[in-house]
C-alpha cells in the first residue's frame, strides 16, 4: 500500500502540474484572444491607410498593369502584411510583394480565406470614389506562431521549475511527517511490558489526538494487566484454601480408626469438592465474560428462570432453603442467553447462600415502563450500607460472609450487567437482601 508521504507528494506534485498547466491553457488562450484583436486592427489600420493613400494619389493606380503596393517593412517576413487593389469589375490594380495571386476575399469587412492550402486572415475595405477595393491580410500560421511562443515562454520555465518545485514538495512533506516518524520511532524502542505514557512533546495539532490515544490504550492495557495479575493471584489463593483443606480431611479419612470420623472427613472432603468445582466455574464464566462476546438471540425469561430454580434445587435441599417463583408468562426478549443465564444464577446461588436454614429464596420477573426486572430476594442478614459499593469487587467478601463463598458472585452478576446495558440495584428490605437486574429492551412477542 503506498505511504501516506508517497501519496502526498504525489498529489501535490499533480495538483501543482494541473495548476500549472490550467494557467498555461488560460493564457494562451487569452493571449491568442488579444493577438486577434491586435492584428485584426492592425489590418484594418492598414487597408485604411492604403486606401487614404490611393485617394491622396500617392499610390497611382492608374498605371498599365498591376502597381507595386508598398508595405510597412518588418525584419521577420513571416510577419509581413500583404496587400491587393482590386477594381470593382475584377481587375487586379496592385499587390504587395509577398501577396498572393488568388483574389484575397469577396466582400468588405474580416474574413478568413484558403488561398493554395494556406488560411488567410483578410480586411477588404471599399474606395466608392475611386471604384476600387483594397485588402489587406496576413497568414493565419503566423499568429499561431506569436501564440506558441508565448507559449513556449511559459513552458520552459515551467520545466526548469517543476524538479525543484518537487523537490521542494518532497522535502517540505518529509519536514512535515517528521513528528510521525519520531513518534514510530519511540515506539519501536519501548519494550513490550513498557505501558508508561509518551512523554509530552511539541507535536503538531494533528498528531496530538495520536499521542492523546495512544496514552489511554496504554492505561487501558495497564489496568487490564493489573487486574488479570491481582485475578491470577486471587484465584491461586482462594484455590490453596479448599486444595489444602482437601489435604488435611483426606489424611484425616486416611488415619481414621472408626467410620464416624472418617465419614466426617468425607463429608468435608465432598464440600471442598463442590466448593472448588463452585470457584473454577465462576472463574472460567468471568474469563469468558470478560474476554468473549456472546451473541444475542430470542430468550424466553420465564423459561430461563425456570431452569436456573431447577438447577439451584439440589443446592436449596442441602442448605434446607425454599425456592419461589413468581413470574407469569412474559414476552420473549432479544439478549445473550449465556450472560442472563450466568448473572441470574449467580444471584440465586448467592442468595441461596446467605439465607438461613428454613428460610426462603424468591425469583420474581416483570415487565415495567423501564423494561424487564429480574429480582432475587432472600432473608440473610443482607449487605451492610458501607458494604454496598465493595460487593461487585472480585474476591471481596464482607464480615459477615460465610466460608463457602468465594467473593467472585456478585463480581459474574456486575460484569454480565456491564455488558448487557442492563443496571444493577441493591435493597435491603426489613430482614432480608433485594437484587435488581433491569434491562431496558423492548419486549417482541413470539
Amino acid at each position: 500500500m503506498m505511504s501516506i508521504r508517497l501519496r502526498l507528494i504525489v498529489v501535490l506534485t499533480l495538483v501543482t502540474g494541473v495548476l500549472w498547466m490550467s494557467a498555461v491553457l488560460w493564457i494562451a488562450g487569452s493571449t491568442r484572444a488579444q493577438v486577434e484583436r491586435v492584428l485584426d486592427a492592425r489590418l484594418a489600420e492598414s487597408a485604411n491607410m492604403v486606401s487614404s493613400l490611393i485617394s491622396d494619389q500617392r499610390i497611382a493606380v492608374e498605371a498599365e498593369g498591376p502597381v507595386r503596393v508598398p508595405m510597412p517593412a518588418t525584419t521577420d517576413l513571416s510577419r509581413q502584411l500583404s496587400c491587393q487593389i482590386w477594381s470593382l469589375r475584377g481587375d487586379l490594380i496592385g499587390a504587395s510583394q509577398g501577396a498572393p495571386d488568388a483574389r484575397m476575399a469577396l466582400t468588405e469587412g474580416f474574413s478568413t480565406t484558403v488561398i493554395d492550402g494556406v488560411p488567410w486572415r483578410v480586411y477588404a475595405v471599399r474606395n466608392q470614389q475611386l471604384g476600387v477595393r483594397v485588402m489587406v491580410g496576413d497568414r493565419v500560421d503566423m499568429r499561431d506562431g506569436l501564440v506558441a511562443g508565448v507559449v513556449s515562454g511559459l513552458l520552459w520555465p515551467a520545466a526548469v521549475l517543476f524538479p525543484l518545485l518537487a523537490g521542494l514538495i518532497w522535502l517540505s512533506v518529509g519536514r512535515g511527517l517528521a513528528p510521525l516518524a519520531q513518534l514510530e520511532a519511540a515506539l519501536r524502542a519501548r519494550r513490550p511490558d513498557d505501558l508508561r505514557p509518551l512523554p509530552d512533546a511539541r507535536d503538531p495539532r494533528e498528531i496530538r489526538p495520536v499521542r492523546r490515544a495512544l496514552n489511554r490504550l496504554f492505561q487501558q492495557l495497564d489496568q487490564i494487566r493489573r487486574t488479570e495479575r491481582d485475578f491470577t493471584a486471587f484465584a491461586a489463593h482462594e484455590l490453596k484454601t479448599p486444595l489444602a483443606g482437601l489435604r488435611i480431611q483426606a489424611q484425616v479419612a486416611r488415619r481414621a480408626t472408626d467410620a464416624a470420623t472418617r465419614d466426617r472427613a468425607l463429608d468435608a472432603i465432598a464440600v471442598s469438592v463442590d466448593r472448588s468445582d463452585r470457584m473454577v466455574r465462576q472463574l472460567l464464566e468471568l474469563a469468558a465474560i470478560d474476554h468473549e462476546s456472546a451473541p444475542s438471540g430470542p430468550l424466553d425469561p420465564a423459561a430461563l428462570i425456570a431452569e436456573i430454580v431447577q438447577e439451584a434445587q439440589a443446592q436449596a435441599s442441602a442448605a434446607q432453603v425454599r425456592l419461589v417463583v413468581r413470574a407469569g408468562p412474559l414476552d420473549l426478549i432479544h439478549a445473550p442467553r449465556v450472560l442472563m443465564h450466568s448473572a441470574l444464577r449467580n444471584l440465586v446461588e448467592n442468595a441461596i447462600q446467605h439465607s438461613p436454614p428454613g428460610g426462603q429464596v424468591t425469583v420474581s420477573a416483570s415487565r415495567g415502563a423501564s423494561g424487564l426486572c429480574l429480582a432475587v430476594t432472600d432473608q440473610g442478614p443482607g449487605i451492610a450500607p458501607e458494604d454496598r459499593h465493595r460487593v461487585t469487587r472480585r474476591f471481596w467478601r464482607g464480615r459477615a460472609a460465610t466460608g463457602q463463598g468465594s467473593g467472585l458472585g456478585l463480581a459474574i452478576v456486575a460484569a454480565a450487567v456491564a455488558h448487557l446495558g442492563a443496571r444493577l440495584d441493591l435493597d435491603a428490605p426489613d430482614g432480608g437482601q433485594t437484587v435488581r437486574i433491569t434491562l431496558p429492551v423492548p419486549s417482541q412477542r413470539s
